[in-house]
């Protein structure tokens, strides 16, 4: 296992890695709306879904991949009402790739975020 670490993602709050890399394939930790520096977005959904993605983004890059080799997500929302803006955030990040994706509304989420999303990412 290799473990993946960047300053261009915040810090684990918690005893787990951003990432872990098994073979030719990185899990990512479940990513919530904090920045960099540990400080939290505050705002609607549209705001931290991009905040979130962006913190993936920079876990996969520094696994040598980017949100193109993404396999699968797991979207955990605060409220599935929040579903189409998160999905609209979300298709433009991704652009034309469409990983296999699961979406649940949660009862609550760490610092109590309205997102939270983990990812699955081909190395090959």
């Amino acid at each position: 296992m290799q473990i993946i670490q960047t300053p261009h993602a915040p810090a684990a709050i918690g005893p787990y890695a951003q990432g872990v890399v098994v073979g030719q394939v990185l899990y990512t930790s479940g990513q919530i709306a904090l920045r960099p520096d540990g400080t939290l977005v505050e705002g609607d959904i549209t705001l931290q879904t991009q905040q979130v993605l962006a913190n993936l983004s920079a876990i996969i890059q520094q696994a040598g991949a980017d949100l193109s080799k993404v396999v699968k997500t797991t979207v955990f929302l605060k409220n599935l009402d929040d579903f189409a803006t998160m999905n609209a955030i979300y298709g433009e990040a991704f652009g034309s790739h469409t990983p296999a994706r699961s979406t649940v509304q949660v009862a609550k989420l760490p610092r109590d975020v309205l997102v939270e999303i983990e990812a699955i990412v081909s190395l090959a």
